[in-house]
């Protein structure tokens, strides 16, 4: 590609982190709300089944559900157009080194390096036995901080797991040829 990659402002970077929180929190609601949909179609009665050593089992599949809904979401828009909502708000868009769309392999492990933002942190969480939402709150916060913080060590301003994942995020710039009196 023969355009130079410009990698978009830390500020807009986590700004639109949190716009696609909003929408992912949507997303989550509605497969949630399948999922248990699903299981009352099979007859599993929730408030006897919540009672039973089986609960354990019901909810890491509940969990393994919403992962995957997660990841096919992520994977598909970035795959698709490099975009999730989100981004093409922000005008980001997720490349490979060379400013190519991502492999599905690439988008993939993006997507799994990408709860290192989270991962850490709800584990030492975990390991302190921190209960309350506020410590678990500060806990996870810290965590994106420090996340964050690994795109000042990469020349071209890039969070680590993209740069494990050999992907970048890239500015999008405005197409000269449409009225956007409106966007800005």
């Amino acid at each position: 590609m023969s355009t130079i990659l410009t990698t978009p402002r830390m500020k807009r970077r986590l700004v639109c982190m949190l716009y696609e929180a909003v929408l992912v929190f949507g997303l989550l609601v509605v497969a949630g709300c399948a999922f248990y949909g699903v299981a009352a179609i099979f007859g599993i009665k929730f408030i006897a089944y919540a009672q039973t050593n089986s609960s354990t089992a019901f909810h890491i599949a509940l969990q393994a559900w919403l992962f995957t809904v997660l990841g096919l979401y992520f994977v598909y828009c970035w795959r698709k157009s490099g975009q999730t909502l989100a981004q093409k708000t922000w005008r980001i868009r997720v490349t490979d080194l060379d400013g190519e769309r991502v492999p599905l392999a690439k988008a993939v492990v993006r997507y799994l390096l990408a709860w290192m933002w989270f991962l850490p942190a709800t584990i030492l969480a975990w390991r302190f036995e921190l209960r309350s939402l506020s410590q678990v709150s500060g806990m996870v916060a810290a965590g994106i901080a420090a996340w964050a913080m690994t795109a000042l060590l990469d020349k071209n301003g890039q969070f680590l797991h993209d740069k494990l994942a050999k992907t970048r995020l890239t500015h999008v710039e405005l197409d000269p040829n449409v009225d956007h009196k409106y966007i800005r």
